[in-house]
């Protein structure tokens, strides 16, 4: 069977989302075309947003909420919801990142996440995020760079060197991507620029004119990192190095996610965990509201939210632990289409009436480790969503939830599977828990089936895609009218 066109479509997401910011951008741009306008936090809304509205807003360019509102809305009411993370594990540019060392220039990076840091060894390495620029009139703005050409690489120790069978690097000392030779630095002239990139700001015990425009409270961009490579972000950007303020940029493998397998059964990609639900429950929300009339009788606001930092815990303004959810259910739960009157209870009405789907790839049975397993929850490939579940709350998931979704996946006509780690085996974990526990809003936990999960190259199931966006489609079409058969106080 020929994958379907969303794997294809997935692809080029994820090829053009290597970082967080990146994917925001990409998942903005899916539903701008879909007719989902854009909002700001700062705004007063009551007089924005309307019935049948479909709208998105961003907080710090890394995470990204999306929702429709149904036509027979009223405050209280309930939301059905899908929650997702656009961070993935992955090497992040030190502050200052210059570095030499036996004739290598090499760059300071940052291990973010917990990644399988081997398997970033000895692939084509690039840059990608953002950088803060400044205009003329002093002002400040974020460009988006993704630089396409190899500039970085992690060679591993040649086996003569290095007999033993295991590899387990230094993440301090043996991390360090290379980038040129010292040479070609020594052979710069850059207006005073040193080998070691000296500091060219006041020293300390002198006096500094701050009116002057001389003072520097750090040292320039292009002292603390590889000039070369501020040359690069800065065409890349679109601006001169001189405006260059600041930048937070990642590494990212250079080879393009692509289908693989006999029968193109499979994705081979960076970011799967977690593009691909990312991926997923943008266009299931976007494919629930394709048709005109889709919201002309529903009662619901059908939400998606994309966290960053889910791979480090979630704590940050933007996180899934953060107000931004919260926030953002509150000022819809006692949203007015009319002249009624807003009951002062509609916010936890609203959450008890509410249901979050929290969306984070799942482990897949994997062949040469298949011991590794419970034996009665092997996922497989391609035959439909995981999901997860864990006596220990390490997922949010309960019965309720269970048939709720089973329920939403028998209207899709798509096949679900159930996941339990061995009692043996620890259990990783997601923003369900923490949503769950913090909203007092009804979770379940699931996500498409991966093999490799936190390499820089991992491996899913095309078909999968398809299944999971039909599944969340039908979640947010259904929800509305499924929610108060599975109440229990």
């Amino acid at each position: 069977m020929a994958p379907p066109k969303s794997a294809y479509q997935f692809l080029d997401f994820v090829n053009a989302s290597p970082t967080p910011y990146h994917a925001v951008a990409s998942a903005a741009t899916l539903l701008e075309r879909a007719g989902f306008g854009k909002i700001q936090e700062r705004d007063n809304w009551s007089s924005t947003l309307k019935p049948g509205g479909k709208y998105y807003l961003t907080r710090n360019g890394s995470s990204v909420v999306a929702f429709a509102i149904g036509a027979k809305w009223r405050p209280g009411n309930p939301i059905g919801m899908v929650g997702a993370h656009t961070d993935s594990p992955c090497l992040r540019i030190k502050p200052v990142s210059r570095k030499s060392n036996v004739g290598f220039q090499q760059v300071g990076v940052e291990t973010y996440g917990g990644g399988i840091w081997h398997s970033w060894f000895d692939r084509d390495l690039s840059v990608a995020g953002r950088v803060l620029v400044r205009d003329a009139a002093g002002q400040f703005a974020q460009r988006l760079v993704k630089v396409d050409k190899p500039l970085l690489r992690i060679p591993t120790l040649a086996i003569h060197l290095h007999r033993e069978s295991n590899f387990n690097p230094n993440k301090e000392t043996e991390l360090f991507p290379i980038a040129g030779l010292a040479a070609a630095e020594l052979n710069r002239t850059r207006g005073g620029d040193d080998e070691q990139g000296a500091n060219t700001t006041t020293p300390k015990g002198e006096d500094a004119d701050v009116n002057s425009g001389d003072f520097e409270p750090l040292k320039k961009v292009s002292e603390r990192h590889h000039p070369y490579l501020v040359d690069i972000i800065a065409e890349h950007a679109g601006v001169a190095v001189e405006d260059v303020a600041d930048f937070e940029l990642v590494l990212y493998d250079t080879q393009k996610s692509t289908l693989g397998g006999l029968h193109d059964e499979f994705v081979f990609s960076a970011r799967l965990d977690n593009l691909n639900m990312t991926f997923c429950s943008v266009m299931g929300l976007i494919q629930s509201v394709s048709e005109s009339s889709e919201l002309d009788a529903d009662e619901s606001i059908r939400l998606i939210a994309c966290f960053d930092h889910e791979e480090i815990g979630s704590t940050s303004a933007h996180g899934a632990a953060s107000n931004l959810l919260p926030a953002v259910i509150r000022r819809l739960s006692v949203l007015a289409l009319s002249a009624e009157a807003v009951p002062e209870t509609a916010f936890e009405q609203t959450l008890s009436r509410s249901f979050l789907v929290s969306a984070d790839m799942a482990h897949s049975v994997h062949p040469n480790y298949a011991g590794k397993y419970e034996p009665s929850h092997q996922p497989e490939m391609n035959k439909g969503t995981v999901i997860k579940i864990n006596a220990n709350q390490r997922y949010a998931t309960n019965s309720p939830g269970i048939v709720l979704l089973q329920e939403v996946a028998r209207r899709a006509a798509v096949p679900l599977q159930l996941f339990v780690v061995r009692n043996d085996s620890t259990c990783g974990s997601t923003i369900g828990p923490m949503l769950s526990a913090g909203l007092g809003v009804r979770t379940l936990d699931l996500g498409n089936p991966q093999l490799s999960m936190h390499s820089i190259r991992e491996t899913g199931g095309s078909h999968d895609i398809e299944h999971s966006i039909k599944l969340f489609s039908s979640f947010f079409r259904h929800y509305g009218g499924l929610e108060a058969k599975f109440l229990i106080d």
